[in-house]
């Protein structure tokens, strides 16, 4: 028979052996995140109305970022520019005339997300708010005036048209008003390696119409947004146009 005092003690964690397993835990975890949001997906939240009608301020969409393929720039965290400028992908895929997709801005760092209109090679230009693609009108629907809420800034008319790029893609874009700073452009040639960018939102989007931008290197490349899966709701004002339907929506067809 034995006593309490005789039972052999078991051996006691230390707090040390405890924070090195919560340290294992957490560092498992962090690279986990850093491989899935590298090769896979992240999400973005939309921080202005460049993108209206697609994308209203504070939607969130997914973005696939092995749509294009990776560079320095797929890192999460800004961790890309710490890494050497390449002038290749791996993997690389360019972008199809109307994707949306989101990239790190050339000259401000910034992340940004537009629709991709120009291809290397392309001729872009704008005359009287509406698209070339070379030599060759967009086509458009007739538009219909709208009056809609700018996110915290009141209300505004607008123009809604489908414009349709060279590939098929349609997509609605809007119009605020006539003879507005970015409504003549070019001609413009975008460069080898190199994209060029529009908002939908034409007068309300500094994009690669624009010299604080210009067209954007394959390499600023982040992904392809692919759907929103948070959106800002309808006012319900009835004097007021809707944003568009899009929670659950893919941005591509």
């Amino acid at each position: 028979m034995t006593t309490d005092d005789e039972d052999t003690p078991e051996r006691k964690t230390t707090w040390r052996e405890h924070a090195v397993e919560w340290a294992k835990t957490i560092a498992g975890a962090f690279l986990a995140y850093l491989a899935f949001t590298t090769v896979a997906f992240a999400n973005y939240r939309i921080p202005s109305e460049s993108m209206v009608p697609h994308l209203e301020v504070g939607d969130r969409v997914v973005v696939s970022k092995f749509a294009y393929g990776y560079s320095r720039f797929s890192l999460p965290l800004n961790l890309g520019f710490m890494l050497p400028r390449s002038q290749h992908r791996f993997l690389e895929r360019l972008p199809r005339r109307g994707d949306v997709a989101v990239f790190i801005h050339p000259r401000t760092g910034i992340v940004m997300i537009k629709r991709a209109i120009g291809l290397p090679g392309d001729t872009i230009e704008v005359r009287g708010g509406a698209l070339w693609i070379n030599g060759e009108a967009a086509a458009t629907t007739e538009p219909v005036l709208l009056m809609r809420e700018r996110y915290q800034q009141g209300r505004e008319w607008a123009r809604r048209s489908e414009e349709t790029l060279p590939n098929g893609y349609t997509h609605s874009v809007h119009d605020l008003a006539p003879d507005e700073p970015l409504d003549e452009f070019g001609p413009f040639v975008v460069p080898a390696g190199h994209i060029f960018f529009m908002g939908d939102n034409r007068d309300n989007s500094l994009d690669s119409r624009w010299d604080g931008m210009g067209s954007v290197p394959v390499e600023n490349l982040i992904g392809r947004a692919e759907i929103v899966y948070a959106t800002r709701s309808c006012s319900g004002n009835p004097t007021l146009s809707c944003p568009m339907d899009r929670w659950m929506q893919p941005l591509h067809h």
